[in-house]
Parts: structure tokens; sequence; C-alpha cells
């Protein structure tokens, strides 16, 4: 008998098949708790589901968040979760592909939710723009809560501890099940005409059911109208409600929100005394300064008084006129050395001087001077000036020196050599 063998990849591959063909599984909800939920950093969500009997994988990729997860999902959720079953063929297991995740239970309260935020956000009730700011010193601080339960309480104890001085006003609304969102807006309403500074509105934490009154329209649109500033105080911190959005300050807790409307009077003293020591400081510091300048001014009034002036000013005089007098000597002694100087230089340059040095001056008949011997020749007359007086002669012979007489024909000295 021939038995047909198939490989691993064959098997799994037939399976996927038969998963795909099941049209039941290629669009299922499942319900169950979450574990082994791990957001990876690629944006994939890998969990499973279980319940009291069996478990399943499960994988929402990035793509599907955006749309199907409106929440942050942890361990020990209860979920229902839509998608698809499929086999994973490298592994051979099959998984729950997740398309949409909604809580299980409170789905259909938080799909409310979700679509009432929408449509407030879109009308701009979130807007920064409308939020009020909370005012830092009250006297005035109005509360909309249960009379009974830790929220008041917990706002009494801060705001006593806080500041014994400011007037607390509640109004003991209806906070859970039916009724309790009108009851709200009452609150709000009374506490508005009556004139309060701020108006915390709130409670305990509880569930997502628990907190609906405050996720109702009319809530909202109170708290959007309302002329006074209002703290929103719901839950504890992990719980937000469509009040919390639209308020004009949310605060995690009840006591949170006292503290943050309550201004700390031991505090302000405090301010105030620093203060009050930082502007004694700064008065001495002003005083001292101003004295140190009338200090100052009256001693330039002294040098600015008419006779320091006027004395100033003769000094000042006298010693231009020493100055002036100064340059003028200095002046006059540079004059008189350099013409004695020039002096020398023309006495040094003087023909007399030369002629009496036994140096003449000769010049030919017509009174023209002689340099060269060629300009005479014999039987002219010549006349030989002294320093004394002149002489009257007549060439006799002329010789010329070896030497270059300036001036001398070149072809007649070569001549002569």
């Amino acid at each position: 008998m021939v038995r047909n063998v198939y490989s691993v990849g064959q098997v799994n591959t037939y399976i996927k098949n038969m998963f795909a063909q099941d049209f039941m599984l290629g669009k299922i909800s499942v319900k169950g708790e979450v574990s082994n939920c791990k957001y990876h950093n690629s944006g994939h969500i890998y969990f499973s589901l279980k319940d009291e009997g069996a478990a399943i994988g499960a994988v929402m990729f990035a793509g599907n968040r955006k749309n199907g997860l409106k929440f942050s999902m942890r361990d020990g959720d209860h979920v229902v979760v839509t998608g698809s079953v499929e086999v994973y063929e490298r592994d051979g297991r099959y998984q729950l592909y997740a398309r949409e995740i909604t809580p299980d239970g409170a789905g259909a309260l938080f799909l409310k939710f979700e679509a009432l935020k929408k449509e407030l956000a879109e009308m701009g009730m979130f807007a920064k723009e409308y939020k009020q700011p909370i005012p830092k010193y009250i006297q005035t601080l109005g509360i909309v809560t249960a009379p009974t339960g830790a929220a008041v309480q917990d706002i009494r104890n801060i705001s006593r501890r806080r500041n014994p001085y400011v007037q607390l006003i509640l109004y003991p609304a209806q906070v859970q099940g039916d009724g309790a969102a009108q009851s709200i807006v009452n609150g709000i309403h009374a506490l508005e005409q009556l004139g309060a500074d701020v108006i915390i509105a709130g409670r305990g934490g509880g569930s997502i059911e628990d907190l609906w009154a405050f996720n109702e329209e009319i809530v909202a649109r109170a708290i959007f109208e309302c002329t006074v500033p209002v703290i929103s105080a719901v839950g504890h911190e992990t719980d937000t409600t469509i009040a919390d959005y639209v308020a004009d300050l949310r605060a995690p807790t009840p006591s949170a929100a006292a503290e943050l409307a309550v201004y700390d009077y031991g505090q302000f003293r405090e301010t105030l005394r620093v203060a009050r020591t930082a502007l004694d400081m700064r008065m001495r510091e002003h005083v001292h300064k101003e004295r140190e300048k009338i200090g100052q001014l009256q001693t330039k009034l002294g040098y600015l008084s008419p006779r320091m002036m006027l004395n100033s000013k003769k000094q000042y005089l006298a010693d231009l006129e020493e100055r002036l007098a100064k340059s003028m000597e200095y002046r006059l002694s540079l004059d008189r050395h350099r013409i004695q100087l020039l002096a020398e230089r023309l006495e040094a340059g003087s023909p007399l001087k030369k002629l009496s040095a036994g140096f003449a001056y000769v010049t030919d008949s017509d009174g023209h001077p002689l340099t060269s011997v060629s300009q005479v020749k014999r039987e002219d007359r010549i006349a030989v000036r002294t320093a004394d007086g002149s002489i009257q002669a007549q060439v006799l012979q002329t010789e010329t020196d070896a030497v270059t007489v300036p001036g001398a024909d070149k072809s007649k000295r070569k001549q002569m050599l």
C-alpha cells in the first residue's frame, strides 16, 4: 500500500487554506481577558485572550491601531476583539488578527463616550481659547458633589488646612444613577447665581458606568456656559470624563482640585513677610544711595561756585601766559641759531673773502669772465681784479695744463697732449 507523504509546509498551507475558506473565521468577534500584552517598537500589539478554560494568541498591527483601538489596553482588561482567525504558516499555529478592540461590557458606553467627545471637540467646546483662568485669591468656593463620601471631606480638609478664611458652599448633588446629570447641572447653575468665585464639580472614582453622569452632554454644556471658572475633579488620576475636557481646569482628584482652587494662606503670609523684608532692605539701600548722591552734589556745587570757577580761570590764564612766553623764547632761540648758520654759509661763499685769500677775478677786454686759456690769444688785453683793485695786463703766452679743463675743445686738448 502506497502512502501519501507530505511536507510540513504542505500541511500548514492546507490548514491555512481551510481557515481562509471558513466564512465565520474571516470576521469574528471574540471576548476574553487580556494577558501578556506587549507594545512593540514597530507599533504592533501582541497579546493573548483567555477565559477560564482556554487562550488564543492575538496581534493588532500598527495600521489598525488608529481606528481600531480607542483606549490604552492593559493586562487584565476584558475586551471584545473583532478580526479574523488565520494560520501563521511558518510556525503552523493560528492566531487572532485584530482589526478592532473595544472594552467588554462597557463597550457601548465607551463608543458613546468617544462619539460625544468627537462631536463636542468639533464644536470647539474643548478649545483653550474658551478656558477661563482660575483666580489666585478667592473668598468663596462652590462644590457640586455628593454630601456624603470621601470627595467632599477631602475638599473640606484641604481647604481648611490651606486657608480657613475661604467660605465653602456645598450643593448636595446626585452624582450617580438616574437624574444625576440634571442634579449636577442644577448645582452648577445655583452656585453661579450665588456668586461663587470658583466651582469644583466632581466625585470619587468608579467604573465608567458610575462616572457616566459627568459624560452627559447637558453637564458638558452647563460647564461650558458657566461664567464662573469650573474645576473638574472626577475620579482618580486614570479616570477621564467629558467634563474634564470642557472644564476650565482638570484636577486628577478632588484633593488636588482643592489645592488648585484655594491658595495657601500660610504661604501667602510668608510671601508677604519676605516681600516686606525685601522692600525694607530696598528702601534702606535707596535712602543710602540718595544720601550719597546728595553728598556728591554738594561737592560738585562747591566746584561749580563762581569764586572757584574764577580762580580756576585765572590759574588757567596764568598757565597759558607762561606756556606762551616759553614757546616764544624757544622759537626765537631756534630762529637766532638758524640765522647764524645762514650767515656763516653766506660768508663762506662771499667773493670778497675769496679775493682776500689770494684769488683773482679775470675778464677779457669786453668784461667777460675767463675760465679757459682757449678764450684768449697772445697780445690780448685782460683785466685782473683783486681784493683791493684791478690790474690791466696783456697776454704774452698761454699754456694748457694736462688736467681736464671743463669746456675746453677736445680736439685741441688732444693735439697739445
